[in-house]
């Protein structure tokens, strides 16, 4: 790794960190997701600071940012745009939709029915959005931060998993320590922090790291961990469906990205470790159901746990 590598994503995640306090490990795997271009489901009650999250992210990397709050009644062509009949020109015109940002928040992204749910989904595996037979490349970087209340049922419409498999990682943003909390509530207004922040890495830099990515090494004995990891949750008791090819594939690449993060060049048994709950519970069918999502997150969590114990750890 190239020395101006690690000092560029230090400044990142300080720069996050100047409005989202107490909260270092949750900006570092939202840094991991963004280098291995992956998408982010937040499940959080409100308040906790999802937007904000999201927004200083945006802010740090001098790039584009859209917020799109999901209601009942929205509908595909409202995430992704529309054709428009020019009368001048007597010709349809595509109209932009908030999609096309290189930060997407898709606030309550469960509230909005299933076929606008699979509209933005596509688009985020395609990395693009066809209209009337014509394909729209989405920009580049390109992430999704979506959120959705842990608590609630009413009124809202649950992400099956084959949808839930797009997201690379799912992050719980927590509490923040008292400490942190006190300067929280001091703050008067989120958005001046906000608007303060100064980028610390332009649209070039950060493409170039997520290039990167891809060359950090994974010996033999880590990518057969990884994989003995992702099969044992199709053989688990407690699981009706384990994790899919596409669930070792992100933990292999948020492994190498954490790497990155942590300054290395090289990936560790400790980073798949700490990545195989938020890459790989959300993917996994448990048997027993629990009282909300909230519950129900916390025992994949345990699984996923309890697999990644009973693995010996390669040396």
């Amino acid at each position: 790794m190239l020395p101006e590598s690690i000092a560029g994503i230090e400044r990142l995640i300080n720069n996050v960190e100047q409005v989202m306090f107490g909260k270092r490990d949750v900006v570092k795997l939202c840094v991991v997701g963004l280098l291995a271009r992956g998408h982010l489901l937040i499940e959080d009650v409100p308040g906790i600071g999802k937007t904000t999250l999201a927004q200083s992210l945006a802010r740090s990397i001098d790039c584009s940012f859209t917020r799109i709050q999901f209601t009942s009644d929205m509908l595909p062509s409202d995430v992704l745009g529309v054709s428009i009949l020019n009368p001048k020109t007597n010709e349809f015109e595509f109209r932009r939709g908030p999609i096309f940002a290189s930060v997407v928040l898709a606030d309550e992204i469960n509230r909005t029915p299933p076929k606008t749910q699979s509209a933005l989904l596509e688009a985020m595996s395609e990395y693009t959005v066809s209209s009337d037979g014509i394909t729209h490349q989405l920009p580049k970087p390109f992430m999704v931060i979506a959120t959705q209340n842990p608590i609630e049922y009413e009124g809202t419409y649950v992400l099956p998993e084959s949808q839930l498999d797009r997201f690379m990682l799912r992050v719980d943003v927590g509490y923040p320590p008292e400490t942190d909390e006190m300067r929280i509530m001091r703050r008067h207004n989120p958005l001046d922090a906000i608007a303060s922040l100064k980028p610390a890495l332009n649209v070039e830099q950060l493409l170039a790291l997520q290039a990167e990515v891809s060359s950090i090494t994974v010996e033999n004995t880590v990518e057969q961990y990884i994989l003995k990891i992702v099969r044992t949750t199709r053989e688990h008791d407690q699981v009706r469906l384990g994790a899919s090819p596409r669930g070792a594939q992100a933990l292999y690449e948020a492994s190498q990205a954490r790497a990155m993060v942590e300054g290395r060049d090289f990936v560790t048994p400790d980073d798949v470790k700490v990545l195989a709950a938020p890459t790989l519970a959300h993917r996994i069918l448990v048997k027993s159901r629990g009282a909300d999502l909230a519950a129900a997150a916390r025992e994949r969590e345990r699984i996923i746990r309890e697999i990644v114990g009973g693995i010996q750890v390669p040396v």
